[in-house]
């Protein structure tokens, strides 16, 4: 296995189609298929990266900006932000797209971390992550916030041990 790769590495699009048994009563996508398809794109991003089994480990919040109407075409674009030791940062941003009107929005955007894990669920090392353009090391930078915060909400992670949130954090003066 290589010890580094690049973000292109990881790229994944997956384009799918609004049918209606994807809709609610409104004739819109439903938040868990349109979830699926997110879990779907980004594992496949993290396989790519680790060239191993993965499992979601979480989904940050994912918020429903605007909905995607039945017949919409939807494009799931995943791509991995960074590599810790066992776990990888994937980022998605999802389109709606309306072919007849010739319109195309931004939808949706979530970070999702996973974890790489041989055949028996134990997880394995992943390869360094090299980010390369301005927009990759912007996502790369802000990962580790992201995911000291993540271990702190999980209660995994004591928040005067968070180096990277210290600003966002009044401690105190521990002389006092």
């Amino acid at each position: 296995m290589s010890k580094k790769k690049y973000v292109k590495d990881s790229e994944v699009t997956m384009t799918e189609m609004v049918l209606p048994n994807d809709t609610n009563t409104l004739n819109n996508l439903m938040g868990g298929k349109l979830m699926h398809w997110m879990d779907v794109v980004a594992a496949i991003s993290a396989q790519r990266h680790s060239n191993s089994i993965v499992v979601t480990a979480s989904a940050d919040s994912i918020s429903f900006k605007n909905p995607i109407a039945l017949g919409n075409v939807v494009t799931l674009k995943a791509q991995v932000t960074r590599a810790f030791n066992t776990s990888m940062e994937v980022y998605i941003e999802v389109f709606a797209e309306d072919i007849p009107a010739n319109s195309k929005i931004t939808t949706h955007r979530a970070f999702f971390t996973f974890v790489a894990v041989d055949e028996g669920g134990k997880p394995v090392k992943v390869p360094e992550l090299v980010p390369e353009t301005e927009n990759e090391t912007e996502l790369f930078e802000g990962a580790l916030r992201r995911r000291q915060l993540r271990l702190i909400l999980g209660k995994r992670m004591d928040p005067q041990d968070a180096t990277e949130l210290k600003s966002l954090f009044d401690f105190g003066d521990s002389n006092k």
